[in-house]
C-alpha cells in the first residue's frame, strides 16, 4: 500500500491499514519478521502498530507461535457491512418466518476464533432488549453458546469456554443437558444475558454435518419453553432440519 503524505490525511492510520492489507492478502499467518520485511516499517514502530492493532482485536497474535492473522473485530465489521454473506442471505427468510411464527426476536450466530458472534438479527419486538447486537460475542451459557459447545470441535471451543466463569460444571460433555442437545438438536437458556429474557437455539449444518451457525429465538422468559416436547420447540426442531437441508445436510 502506497502511503500518500497529505495534510488532510492521518499517515499513522494509513500505515496501520497497510499492515492489515498485507495480512488480508496472505493465506497464512505471518511472523513479525515477515511483516517487517514486507512493510519496511522500523522494528520499534512495528511493535507499537502490532500491539495496538492486536489490542483493538483488528489483528490476532497466536500465543504459541507468535504469528499474526486478522482479528475477530474485522469479521464483525465485515458482517455488519455486508449483512448478506451467502449463508446469512440464504438463512434470512427463515429468520423472518421463525420470528413471525414465534413472535420472538431471532438471530443467526457464526463462529470466530474466540467465540460465536451475531451475524444477523430479525427483530419482531423493537422494545425487547435481547442483550445482543450485530457483532456481539455470545457466551457459552447462552443457548447459542450451548449449541457451539456441543456441535463445534472441542479443540476450537476450549479456550472460549475456559474464559467464561459462568459456565456450569453440570454442562460438560457427557452430562444430561449436553446429551439432550446432541440428540434433539435444540438448546435452552434462561436469562443468560438480560433479566426476564430467555432463548432457545438450533444448529444449522452443512452437507458434511459441520456446524455453519446457530439460529436463536429470544423472548420474554414466560414465552420461551425449556424442554424439547413443547410445540414451539418442536417447530424449531423442524426448522433445523428444513434449513440444514438447503445446505445439503441429511439426517440419517
Amino acid at each position: 500500500m502506497e502511503i500518500v503524505k497529505s495534510g488532510s490525511t492521518i499517515q499513522s492510520l494509513q500505515i496501520g491499514m497497510s499492515i492489515i492489507d498485507l495480512l488480508a492478502s496472505q493465506r497464512n499467518p505471518l511472523r513479525f519478521s515477515d511483516i517487517q520485511e514486507s512493510t519496511e516499517i522500523t522494528k520499534s514502530n512495528l511493535y507499537k502498530y502490532l500491539n495496538t492493532l492486536t489490542q483493538l482485536e483488528l489483528l490476532y497474535r497466536d500465543k504459541t507461535t507468535g504469528m499474526y492473522s486478522l482479528g475477530s473485530k474485522l469479521i464483525q465489521y465485515g458482517m455488519a457491512a455486508i449483512g448478506n454473506e451467502d449463508v446469512t442471505s440464504r438463512i434470512t427468510p427463515y429468520l423472518q418466518e421463525i420470528s413471525h411464527h414465534t413472535s420472538c426476536t431471532v438471530l443467526f450466530s457464526v463462529w470466530t476464533y474466540d467465540g460465536p458472534i451475531t451475524a444477523k438479527i430479525w427483530n419482531s419486538n423493537q422494545n425487547l432488549n435481547i442483550g445482543a447486537q450485530l457483532g456481539t460475542r455470545l457466551p457459552p451459557s447462552s443457548s447459542s453458546g450451548k449449541v457451539f459447545t456441543v456441535f463445534q470441535n472441542s479443540s476450537i471451543t476450549a479456550d472460549w469456554i475456559e474464559k467464561d466463569n459462568n459456565v456450569s460444571a453440570a454442562f460438560l460433555k457427557g452430562t444430561k443437558e449436553y446429551q439432550a442437545i446432541q440428540k434433539y438438536k435444540i438448546a435452552f437458556a434462561k436469562e443468560p444475558l438480560v433479566p426476564s429474557v430467555s432463548s432457545m437455539s438450533i444448529p444449522i449444518f452443512n452437507y458434511n454435518a459441520e456446524l455453519l451457525g446457530a439460529i436463536t429465538a429470544v423472548g420474554f422468559t414466560e414465552s420461551i419453553p425449556d424442554h424439547y416436547e413443547d410445540p414451539l420447540s418442536q417447530y424449531l426442531r423442524k426448522s433445523f432440519l428444513e434449513i440444514s437441508n438447503i445446505f445439503g445436510y441429511s439426517e440419517e
